[in-house]
């Protein structure tokens, strides 16, 4: 099976693709690993793509495709894959597409993990870093029993920018503007899914699981 997991910052998507790939036997595809593969190994697309995040830069679409389109044809992708953070924009969606039918695949479901703005926010907002050890930690879900150490070494804890509100609120004002919109490119060619993202992991991973099921049977 061939999937593509879309979904908003803050949504689970590198959690339940875990779990997908694992349940279905198959890679997880994602660009960030993808990208560290190719620079570590030297690779000429690595070296490409290097420049630009020297830079700070995106690395352009043309770069991040032939690089996915090299992944997706190794040996262990022969029977499907799982694309996590691919594509990211609706000109990426159409030329997946165009590769895909040039090395005669196809996908079998773009599933979208649902969660609304506010439940993004929260998640993301309340996470707290531990200084000395990198331990994370949530002031809602996961809290420490001193909000301001870390149970594991009592290193200081502090908010990263990442996780700050207004940055969080500007990725949702991004994804909404570049990345949702292949929600509707899919969903016009029946190939979208919904999974509701809200609750426990193993509560979303069992919806993903069952909307997997009904696509196979």
């Amino acid at each position: 099976m061939r999937i593509v997991l879309v979904g908003p910052p803050g949504a689970g998507k590198g959690t339940q693709a875990e779990f997908i790939a694992e349940h279905l036997s198959i890679p997880k595809i994602s660009t960030g690993d993808i990208f560290r593969k190719n620079v570590s190994q030297g690779t000429p697309l690595g070296a490409e793509a290097k420049k630009y995040m020297d830079a700070g830069d995106l690395v352009p679409d043309e770069v991040t495709i032939a690089m996915v389109k090299d992944r997706i044809s190794e040996p262990d992708a022969v029977g499907g894959y799982l694309l996590d953070g691919f594509p990211r924009n609706v000109a990426q969606a159409k030329v997946l597409d165009a590769m895909l039918e040039e090395i005669g695949h196809c996908l079998d479901m773009v599933m979208e993990l649902v969660v609304d703005d506010e439940e993004v926010v929260r998640r993301l907002a309340g996470r707290r870093t531990c200084r000395d050890c990198g331990q994370i930690w949530h002031i809602v879900f996961d809290p420490p029993a001193d909000p301001e150490h870390c149970d594991r070494c009592s290193g200081a804890l502090f908010q990263r920018d990442d996780d700050k509100e207004a940055t969080i609120r500007h990725r949702l004002e991004v994804y909404n503007e570049q990345t949702a919109p292949i929600v509707d490119y899919y969903a016009d060619r029946s190939m979208l899914v919904g999974v509701d993202a809200t609750g426990p992991v193993e509560n979303v991973t069992g919806r993903a699981i069952a909307a997997l099921r009904r696509m196979e049977s």
